[in-house]
C-alpha cells in the first residue's frame, strides 16, 4: 500500500520552466509485470462520456486516459510530470513559448498516425463554445482562446503547427501551470475524421491513441476495453481486456470481490463496510489508499435567490456540523475551513473558517431578511454515503430554518443539474468532490470558482463570478521565477480567504480515498489512487496469475 500526499510541486514546475530547456520521457516498466490476463472493475451508475473533451468526473477520467494520450502526463502514483505523446519539449527564457516534438510513428485506434495538426484540432475543439467542455477555461492563457471562447474564431491563434511533429504554443502571459494543463484530460488528443463522423455521439464511439480500445459498450450493463496492440509505449498495457460492470451496488460489489468473481470495486469500500474491512487482515492487506488533493462542499448558486445575499451563504456556513459529517464515513477526514485541501501549496494555515454556530447562522438568516428560513433544493449523488451525508445536511439546515428537500440523483444527472444556471439552489459534491487534475493551487479557482467555469456544462455549480479576483488569480499564475514560489502562495491564500469571505461555498471535508483490489492482482503497488484527479491507472495494471 503507497499512500502519496502532494507537497510543494509548483515550485518544482516553475524550475522546470525557466532552468530546462528540454526534457525527455524516461519509459520504465515493472519487471514483476505479467503480460496478458484480463479484470473486471464495477460501478453503480453509467458513464455518462468517454469524450476527453467532455468528461469530468472521477469515474470516466481514469477510462478517458485509458483510451486518450497527451502531450504530457504523470509518472504512476506520483505527481512528477513527464513527456507523454511529447518526445521532448522546450520553453523560452521568458515562460510564454512552449515547443512540442511529438514522438514518431504513434498511431491512432483507427490505423492512422497523429501528427501536429491533431495536436492544434484537439485543442481548438475544447476550445470552442459549441463543444460546451467543461474544461475550456484552463486553456486561457493561450493566444487567441478570448476570441474562440467569444466565437470570433475557430482556431487558436496561439497554436502553431510549425512541421507534422512540431507544435508550438504561445501564451498571453508566462502561466506556471502550463505543463500541467497539457496533462490532463481535456488536452487528449482526437482525430477530427472520427470525431466529425459520429459527432456529438463521439463520447460513446472514443478512438484515441490509448493503451486500451473499446471494444463494447452496453449502456447500463458493461463496457469493455481491449488491448491495443499498437500503443506507442512499448510493454504497455499489460492486460488484455477490462471490463467494466455497470449497476452494481457498492455492497454487492465488495461481496462479489471477497468471493472472487471482480477484482476492484469501483465506487470504493462502502463506509457501512469500512471498519469490518479494516479489521481483518488479509482484507486489509488488498486495500488501496491515496492521499488525495480532495475537498468535499456543499454549493450555494449566488445567481438564485436566497442565495445570492452573501449573508444567507455565511448563515449555511456556520450552521453545518462538520464533525457529524464526517463520523458517517466513519472518519476517514479532515474537517475543511476552505477550498484548498491542507497538502495543496496556498494553503492557509492561520485562516480559521467558519465556527459551528446555530445561534449565529439564526442571526445572520434574520439580518438577510429570512428570520423564519426558507425552502430550498439539496441535491446529491446517490449513491453511499451521499444520501445519508445530505440528509445530515438537510437536519443541519433545518436547525436554522432552511428546509431543503433533497434530490438524490445519478451522478451524471446533478452534475448537468450543477452546469444549468436555473438548476440546483444547492449541490452536495460528495462522489464528484474536486479532486485536483494537477497539484497547484490555480486547479481549485479556474474551473470551479473562477469566472470561466461558470458556463453552461461547466463545474462552477456555485456560478460565482468575481473578475477581480480573476485579475488575481491571473497575476499569480505570471509568477514564475522559483524564488518567488512563497510569495506566489501567499497571493493564492489571499484569494482563498476572499472567497471565504464571499462564501459561495461551505466546505466540508478533506477526504483520504481507499479502494481494494481482489487477491489474484500482483505487485503492492500496480493499482495506484493518484493524488490528482486519476483515481486509477489501469495502463500499469497486471494480474499475478494470467489465465
Amino acid at each position: 500500500m503507497r499512500r502519496f500526499l502532494a507537497t510543494t510541486v509548483a515550485a518544482s514546475a516553475l524550475a522546470l520552466m525557466l532552468g530546462m530547456a528540454s526534457a525527455r520521457a524516461e519509459d520504465t516498466i515493472d519487471p514483476n509485470a505479467k503480460q496478458g490476463g484480463a479484470i473486471t472493475i464495477t460501478y453503480k451508475d453509467d458513464v455518462a462520456t468517454l469524450d476527453p473533451a467532455i468528461g469530468y468526473d472521477w469515474q470516466n477520467w481514469s477510462m478517458i486516459k485509458s483510451l486518450f494520450d497527451g502531450l504530457m502526463d504523470y509518472e504512476p502514483g506520483t505527481t512528477n510530470l513527464k513527456p507523454d505523446l511529447a518526445e521532448s519539449y522546450e520553453i523560452s527564457p521568458d515562460g510564454k513559448t512552449f515547443t512540442f516534438k511529438l514522438r514518431h510513428g504513434v498511431k491512432f485506434h483507427n490505423g492512422r498516425e497523429m501528427t501536429a495538426d491533431d495536436v492544434k484540432y484537439s485543442l481548438d475543439r475544447v476550445t470552442n463554445p459549441k463543444t460546451q467542455s467543461p474544461g475550456a477555461g484552463f486553456f486561457g492563457s493561450i493566444k487567441g482562446y478570448d476570441d474562440v471562447a467569444a466565437g470570433k474564431a475557430e482556431s487558436l491563434s496561439g497554436v502553431t503547427v510549425v512541421d507534422p511533429y512540431t507544435v508550438k504554443f504561445e501564451l498571453t502571459r508566462p502561466d506556471a501551470t502550463f505543463l500541467h494543463v497539457m496533462a490532463i484530460n481535456f488536452s487528449h488528443v482526437v482525430p477530427k475524421e472520427e470525431v466529425e463522423k459520429y459527432g456529438a455521439d463521439f463520447g460513446k464511439h472514443p478512438v484515441g491513441t490509448g493503451a486500451f480500445k473499446l471494444a463494447e459498450w452496453t449502456l447500463g450493463q458493461r463496457i469493455v476495453f481491449e488491448r491495443n496492440a499498437d500503443y506507442w509505449h512499448k510493454g504497455l498495457p499489460h492486460l488484455d481486456k477490462i471490463t467494466f460492470e455497470i449497476g452494481q451496488e457498492p455492497i454487492v460489489a465488495l461481496l462479489r470481490l471477497q468471493k472472487g468473481e471482480i477484482d476492484v470495486p469501483g465506487d470504493g469500500i462502502p463506509p457501512a463496510k469500512f471498519q469490518e474491512v479494516m479489521a481483518d487482515p488479509e482484507q486489509k492487506a488488498r486495500v488501496v489508499e491515496g492521499g488525495q488533493l480532495h475537498t468535499g462542499y456543499v454549493t450555494m448558486n449566488t445567481t438564485m435567490a436566497p442565495f445570492d445575499n452573501v449573508k444567507v451563504r455565511q448563515a449555511v456556513n456556520m450552521a453545518i456540523n462538520k464533525a457529524r459529517v464526517i463520523q458517517i464515513i466513519n472518519g476517514r477526514a479532515v474537517p475543511a475551513n476552505q477550498p484548498l485541501p491542507p497538502s495543496m501549496p496556498g494553503y492557509d494555515k492561520e485562516y480559521k473558517g467558519y465556527p459551528y454556530d446555530v445561534a449565529k447562522a439564526k442571526a445572520l438568516l434574520a439580518e438577510a431578511g429570512h428570520p423564519d428560513g426558507f425552502d430550498t433544493q439539496l441535491f446529491a449523488m446517490n449513491t453511499d454515503p451521499n444520501p445519508r451525508i445530505a440528509q445530515a445536511i438537510q437536519q443541519d439546515l433545518a436547525a436554522i430554518g432552511i428546509k431543503a428537500s433533497i434530490q438524490s440523483l445519478a451522478q451524471a444527472n446533478v452534475i448537468a443539474a450543477g452546469g444549468d444556471k436555473a438548476g440546483a439552489p444547492m449541490i452536495w459534491s460528495g462522489g464528484m468532490a474536486w479532486i485536483a487534475d494537477f497539484p497547484d493551487p490555480s486547479n481549485f479557482y479556474g474551473p470551479i470558482l473562477g469566472c470561466a467555469g461558470a458556463v453552461p456544462g461547466g463545474w462552477n455549480w456555485s456560478w460565482y463570478c468575481n473578475k477581480d479576483l480573476d485579475a488575481k488569480a491571473a497575476e499569480a499564475d505570471s509568477v514564475v521565477d522559483p524564488a518567488k514560489a512563497v510569495e506566489r502562495d501567499k497571493m493564492w491564500s489571499a484569494i482563498y480567504d476572499k472567497i471565504m469571505e464571499d462564501a459561495p461555498w461551505a466546505p466540508v471535508f478533506n477526504e483520504q480515498r481507499f479502494t481494494m483490489k481482489s487477491a489474484r492482482m500482483g505487485g503492492a503497488d500496480n493499482l495506484y489512487v493518484d493524488p490528482v484527479h486519476i483515481p486509477i491507472n489501469y495502463d500499469n495494471v497486471y494480474v499475478k496469475d494470467v489465465q
